[in-house]
């Protein structure tokens, strides 16, 4: 049986999206293109409205398979699948299988009763108490990258205001950490060189019966100290949970990367009261002065809501003022949207929405100001590359490279040394930055 999974929204939807694959493929299933499936799987985002018509449109495109054959069907999971159950069953009558975050364990399961033939249409959306380890078919693959995601906890129990999270993926389940320390040791022992634990809040894991007492700075660090491991990264972290040992973590491991991403969501403080953010603008730099202080290269990134209910220009000035003096390298940034069922549907006064597009077109235009300036920062700089492929910048005499250094920022290095680089640790002398990258030079042989 040939499949085709279009994924949309986060890194946990990724790897979710990769476990799924690897799970039917276990089965003999076959990964396929787009116009050679017969069924499709759209794992969805709604964390914004956007994300969510999207899967819509993807949908209507994939009715028009139909024509092609038949008995092409379609699965829908994650966040989408979760908020509107059943209702693709009537909307999308080829859609036989919808399943949320905590369905997807049973999913391998359903589509093999669904592809032989069964009429049957299938709902998984019911929250599981404790986080339900998935199938182990096949063993960890390292894959061609040689790198990893490692999920450590799902769902979330903060309740932002503007958030659909909890409602979508239920309450914060820890994984047992000795489950996740399994699984990080199997993938290093394939080949994985890089590694990343993600959860909506990694920082609260523990916090709940599931982590059996184990906190996330005794997590990371027992995962930091792998032998074979070169880099470990996290995501993602809500500021009113990070704990100090966590933050000295990344002046003690070196395999944990020198990057977070922190989200801030708006630097006033009476509009984080009212998004339920429980911390301040001045605990939350209190937080960025002691990661630098731990390690003064680490590179944050965040997230920003615009035009939230209630926002002024004077909270939004704020916002600016916070990018500025932390200095972002990168920021994900958005116009506030309403989602259905979460606490800021009814606030009030709502922002115009020219307003907020341009308060965010100010906000993008500052952010692309300091990235460049951090970025220029870093020629003649000398570094190492992890390669992940071949870089979309080829001048034809060389083969240019597409890697990561520590920090995780793009960098193109080219090289005429024959062979396939993807994997490997490549020395490099920063050249020159771009807008959002940087193009190195090779600086030592590769490993």
């Amino acid at each position: 049986m040939k499949f085709h999974i279009t994924t949309f929204g986060c890194q946990m939807n990724v790897h979710d999206s990769q476990w799924l694959a690897r799970a039917l493929e276990s089965r003999g299933w076959e990964e396929a293109g787009e116009d050679d499936a017969l069924v499709y799987i759209v794992n969805t985002c709604s964390v914004r409205d956007k994300p969510e018509q999207k899967v819509y449109s993807e949908l209507g495109r994939i009715a028009a398979h139909l024509k092609r054959d038949p008995s092409v069907f379609a699965a829908v999971g994650g966040c989408v699948a979760q908020q509107i159950g059943k209702g693709f069953f009537q909307r999308f009558p080829f859609v036989k299988l919808v399943f949320g975050s905590d369905g997807i364990a049973g999913a391998p399961n359903a589509l093999e009763r669904l592809a032989v033939g069964s009429d049957e249409r299938v709902a998984l959306l019911d929250f599981m108490p404790v986080y339900e380890e998935r199938e182990h078919a096949l063993a960890p693959v390292a894959g061609h990258s040689r790198q990893a995601f490692v999920n450590i906890m799902q769902g979330c129990d903060n309740f932002c205001s503007y958030c659909i999270v909890p409602y979508t993926r239920g309450r914060q389940k820890s994984r047992h950490p000795d489950a996740v320390l399994d699984e990080c040791r199997a993938l290093v022992e394939s080949g994985v060189r890089e590694i990343t634990l993600l959860g909506q809040n990694v920082n609260s894991f523990g916090m709940d019966k599931g982590g059996a007492g184990v906190s996330f700075a005794d997590l990371l660090r027992q995962v930091a100290v792998i032998d074979g491991l070169d880099r470990l990264r996290f995501t993602t972290s809500h500021p009113k949970d990070i704990a100090p040992e966590v933050i000295a973590a990344f002046g003690e491991f070196d395999t944990i990367c020198p990057s977070l991403h922190l989200p801030l969501q708006s630097g006033s403080d009476s509009v984080l009261k009212s998004m339920r953010r429980r911390y301040t603008r001045d605990h939350y730099l209190a937080i960025v002065d002691a990661l630098k202080q731990a390690r003064p290269d680490i590179a944050l990134t965040t997230d920003l809501i615009v035009g939230f209910p209630g926002e002024t220009e004077a909270d939004f000035q704020d916002t600016l003022d916070v990018m500025e003096s932390v200095g972002y390298e990168s920021s994900f940034s958005f116009k506030y949207s309403d989602r259905p069922g979460v606490a800021a549907v009814n606030m009030e006064p709502k922002v115009d929405s020219e307003i907020a597009a341009e308060r965010l077109m100010r906000l993008q235009t500052l952010q692309n100001n300091i990235t460049r300036k951090c970025l220029k920062i870093l020629e003649g700089s000398s570094t190492h590359a992890f390669i992940e492929g071949l870089s979309r910048m080829q001048d034809g005499g060389t083969t240019s490279w597409k890697g990561r250094d520590p920090a995780g920022r793009i960098v193109n290095v080219a090289t005429d040394e024959g062979g396939d680089l993807v994997g490997m640790m490549v020395p490099v002398r920063i050249t020159e930055a771009k807008k959002h990258s940087l193009v190195g030079e090779r600086n030592g042989e590769p490993w």
